[in-house]
């Protein structure tokens, strides 16, 4: 099984990270004339980011340019499925950042490290 973003497998497995973070809680503070202190709301959990590491490959440059432009297109401000390896599954994602950095020759082809910044929604 490998890592699918709503069923398509974008990703190549090798040197994959996938770094959930904690939930939030949304609050909003005001201050009350003849209060002493802050009056504080609790607006309940609030979404999380989930970073998304890896290193995709492809034989040439237009087909890595290919692949970044398919990835690229979920950047759409909908909400996406992400599915691990090993069945752990992160829906309600959008995807914020999508960056690649250190391209290099890999093995008769093109290598790039990319990372990607979701925001769960809703957790």
């Amino acid at each position: 099984m490998s890592v699918t973003l709503d069923g398509q497998s974008l990703f190549d497995e090798q040197q994959l990270e996938i770094e959930p973070g904690s939930v939030s809680r949304g609050s909003i503070e005001r201050t009350v004339p003849g209060l002493d202190g802050v009056l504080s709301i609790d607006l309940g959990r609030r979404g999380r980011k989930i970073k998304h590491r890896g290193v995709l490959r492809a034989k040439s440059r237009s087909k890595m340019d290919d692949r970044i432009s398919i990835i690229s297109a979920y950047m759409d401000g909908d909400t996406h499925t992400l599915v691990t390896s090993g069945g752990e599954e992160f829906d309600n994602l959008r995807m914020d950042v999508f960056k690649v950095s250190k391209e290099r020759a890999s093995g008769g082809g093109v290598a790039i490290d990319y990372e990607i910044v979701y925001t769960q929604l809703k957790v």
